[in-house]
């Protein structure tokens, strides 16, 4: 069962249509891929976790972020990933055409395997 948080479904339908369906998209995705998925909103941005954060998004006026925690474990081939943080890398979103849905699934399941 999909356990989806209020809060979180709250930040999804106030943001703009073409982020709404990004995501959507990846929310789904998460859900697909980490049936334990836990949401949380934490830092006024939705946060998924496991046993621990492994993943965020977080709107703005040009686009949508789509965070990682921990992206060391994220092999990423073809250097998509932005940011200089210590723990954290992200992606620039604009269009739900930007979404690369195998590159995410396949970015999450290294997080939390």
């Amino acid at each position: 069962m999909i356990r989806m948080e209020e809060l979180v479904t709250k930040y999804i339908s106030e943001a703009t249509e073409e982020q709404r369906k990004i995501m959507e998209a990846i929310r789904l995705i998460i859900h697909t891929e980490v049936p334990s998925v836990v949401e949380n909103f934490k830092w006024s941005r939705p946060v998924f976790s496991t046993d621990s954060d492994f993943a965020y998004f977080r709107t703005s006026k040009a686009h949508l972020t789509f965070g990682f925690y921990n992206y060391e474990k994220i092999k990423d081939h073809r250097n998509l990933l932005e940011g200089t943080g210590k723990d954290m890398r992200h992606i620039k979103l604009k269009r739900l055409d930007d979404l690369q849905p195998e590159i995410i699934r396949n970015w999450i399941q290294q997080l939390v395997n």
